[in-house]
């Protein structure tokens, strides 16, 4: 075990010179120990994994020493983008083709410059959300990191390059007022997509979570629903895909509320009764992001069919059906999405505290769930004030 300067731990192969910089070691199939030193642990141990992985994955050849950012994004997407959801590295490519390869394209890799970054994100200033830019920065970021990482270039070109919008300006968020809820779920309940969209409101799910969803998943005795896989429809492929959720920290277990646990006994109660196609017999196979593994969904096994088809509702005929209910309630449009950013907004307004919800909604990062919500307490403020006062002369 190797050892930083204060004599803390490092890990196998991994420690720390007397001149403060980092060193990783490894050794090959042939026996020859491999060594690079770093200024930061992190990309020693970065390192360090990579030439591991490549022990076990010898088809992965080495990136040749000049090439342009157009062949890098090639090889690093083919090669080095491993345990990211499908819906993740597809996001990375369309915001490269879209917005990144007219700019950086052509260049090769030691000539991008921070001005040629900076270019793509004030180019997207204006015409894209806040959201999207920062989908940008994450791919441009992780692209370059992984160039440095892998010595083709010597300096991050993103260096001194900042982002400092949030994920989603207030204004970017779509959730239903009280009333609006109300007005919805008394039109809603009339549809047959109705269990779908009070679940929603009801967990906070996302829209893969809850198409692939399955009984499984549900936890009777304890009254908990386990998310642990998503699924959707590729158009292009004209194909039904399951996956892991988001990330890691998308991995959770819910608590259900009585009225999300009655929604879903009253399903599983009537499923023998429901019309279920041929094609439902299918397996489909995807990797568990936590352990690497292969792991299985049973389209058979799925909560929520159509009940006209038989088969699992695509992702864009909910928004399509969720129109026509806008319609028949007298409010504006909105998309599924909109149904989980209403549950958050109830949550916070209602007294959870921010990193429960981060739990319960599966984020990454509680920065997520500050930037995204928080504001809806600001209505609240002088309430919170009073209660605060309150319990000072109590």
């Amino acid at each position: 075990m190797g050892k930083n300067l204060k004599g803390k731990e490092l890990g196998k192969g991994i420690g720390q010179r007397k001149d403060g910089l980092y060193y990783a070691r490894c050794t090959n199939k042939s026996g020859q120990r491999l060594e690079k030193c770093f200024q930061d642990l992190k990309e020693a141990r970065n390192w360090q994994k990579e030439q591991q992985y490549r022990q076990v994955h010898p088809e992965i050849k080495s990136a040749p020493p000049k090439m342009t950012v157009n062949e890098w994004f090639d090889f690093w997407q083919t090669n080095l983008l491993t345990g990211l959801a499908p819906n993740t590295v597809r996001n990375y490519r369309e915001r490269y083709e879209k917005n990144a390869k007219a700019i950086l394209g052509e260049l090769l890799l030691t000539e991008v410059k921070p001005m040629h970054c900076k270019a793509v994100f004030n180019g997207m200033t204006g015409t894209y959300a806040g959201s999207t830019i920062r989908q940008a920065y994450i791919a441009l970021g992780s692209m370059f990191k992984a160039a440095k990482e892998n010595g083709l270039i010597e300096k991050h070109p993103m260096d001194g390059v900042r982002f400092d919008s949030p994920i989603k300006a207030v204004d970017e968020i779509h959730f239903l007022t009280v009333s609006e809820q109300k007005a919805f779920l008394e039109i809603a309940k009339h549809s047959h997509n109705y269990a779908q969209y009070a679940l929603i409101l009801e967990t906070g799910l996302r829209t893969g979570e809850v198409i692939g969803l399955t009984w499984d998943a549900i936890d009777w005795e304890n009254h908990t629903l386990t998310v642990n896989k998503t699924m959707e429809f590729r158009h292009k492929q004209h194909e039904w895909r399951a996956g892991p959720p988001k990330t890691k920290k998308s991995y959770r277990t819910i608590p259900l509320t009585d009225t999300a646990y009655q929604i879903l006994r009253d399903l599983y109660l009537g499923r023998e009764y429901r019309k279920e196609a041929p094609e439902l017999d299918k397996v489909l196979i995807y990797i568990d992001r936590r352990t690497a593994k292969q792991a299985m969904l049973h389209m058979r096994d799925l909560v929520f069919i159509n009940y006209r088809t038989g088969m699992p509702a695509k992702n864009s005929s909910y928004d399509t059906h969720l129109y026509k209910l806008c319609d028949r309630a007298g409010i504006e449009h909105f998309c599924m999405h909109a149904l989980r950013h209403t549950y958050a907004t109830r949550a916070i307004e209602s007294g959870m505290q921010p990193k429960v919800l981060q739990k319960l909604l599966g984020h990454a990062s509680i920065k997520t769930t500050m930037d995204r919500y928080v504001h809806v307490t600001d209505d609240s403020m002088f309430q919170a004030v009073r209660q605060f006062q309150n319990a000072q002369t109590a």
